[in-house]
């Protein structure tokens, strides 16, 4: 079974897709339309990352039988085109939690102790700088406020409750389990000295986090997103993070990804950025690669699939 796994692959990432058996992955990169071009009409499933999957895409490539997202969110797969197709669409609920959970927690620190600007200054030969040394803040004691209760904030809880943290939660409906009180979106933003995203991109959730939810935040606040970019209105966050409404914003997704270099988001000192790296580890590899392995096995035997969506 042919194999497209669209994504680069380095040594590492390499040698962990070869060793799966009985499978044929070619690995490639997202931005090589050249070889993708010459890998779709052999393909028997496509291993999807980030870089959108088109109608365009799924025409091209006549023998497809799976498009398998490596990861959870489908929002960047022509839905519609596969189901005309008849092509079948799984994710992989689960795999990538603990490291998205772990970076968010990652973001959370490094945007309160300031982390990449005193890097940036020692590497500079900054040993002390006393206006960067005002008000760093810690996580314990902080009312944390995660919007969206799944895979990743249920990872997250009790290690920030471990941290000292008091946390809220805003969820569609209130859960069995609750990390805190329930509250609804406007009142978490009003009562969180943290934000932290957590939810799918949908017609509704779309700018969720827009000037009005903004400015409702309070003073000070943190905003954490290892979600979906466009949950946030990105000129109104970098309006509030200019003017120093918000304290500090961690970032791994941006709404319009590659985020252009010359955002003016990127200039700003207190924003902390990594390019949707989130899901992105040895250990959600695995996982992942196993499942999307045994997709592929069951297509090819005619049996139920793994977590289909389409």
């Amino acid at each position: 079974m042919k194999i497209v796994f669209h994504s680069a692959a380095g040594p590492d990432l390499a040698a962990r897709l070869d060793a799966i058996p009985d499978l044929d992955i070619t690995a490639c990169p997202e931005a090589d339309d050249a070889l993708l071009a010459r890998l779709l009409p052999d393909c028997d499933a496509l291993w999807h990352v980030l870089k959108p999957c088109t109608a365009a895409m799924i025409a091209a490539a006549p023998k497809l039988r799976l498009i398998q997202k490596i990861g959870v969110g489908v929002n960047t797969i022509d839905l519609e085109a596969a189901r005309a197709r008849g092509i079948p669409v799984c994710n992989l609920p689960g795999t990538n939690s603990r490291a998205v959970a772990e970076l968010a927690l990652t973001l959370m620190l490094t945007a309160l102790r300031r982390v990449t600007r005193f890097d940036a200054e020692l590497r500079a030969g900054i040993w002390s700088n006393p206006d960067l040394r005002d008000g760093i803040g810690e996580l314990g004691g902080r009312v944390v406020g995660l919007v969206g209760y799944g895979a990743v904030p249920r990872i997250l809880a009790p290690v920030l409750t471990a941290l000292g943290c008091r946390l809220i939660y805003h969820a569609p409906r209130q859960v069995a389990d609750p990390p805190g009180p329930w509250r609804t979106l406007a009142d978490l933003l009003a009562e969180a000295d943290l934000v932290s995203l957590h939810v799918p991109l949908t017609p509704q959730t779309t700018h969720m986090i827009d000037t009005g939810a903004l400015a409702r935040m309070k003073p000070g606040a943190v905003l954490v997103n290892t979600a979906r970019g466009e949950l946030v209105d990105q000129p109104a966050l970098t309006a509030a993070l200019r003017d120093r409404r918000l304290a500090a914003a961690g970032l791994d997704v941006f709404d319009g990804e590659p985020i252009d270099p010359a955002d003016p988001l990127l200039t700003l000192p207190n924003v902390v950025v990594t390019p949707h790296v989130a899901w992105l580890s040895t250990g959600t590899f695995d996982r992942s690669f196993a499942l999307a392995a045994e997709n592929c096995r069951r297509v090819a035997a005619g049996e139920e699939l793994l977590h289909r969506v389409v």
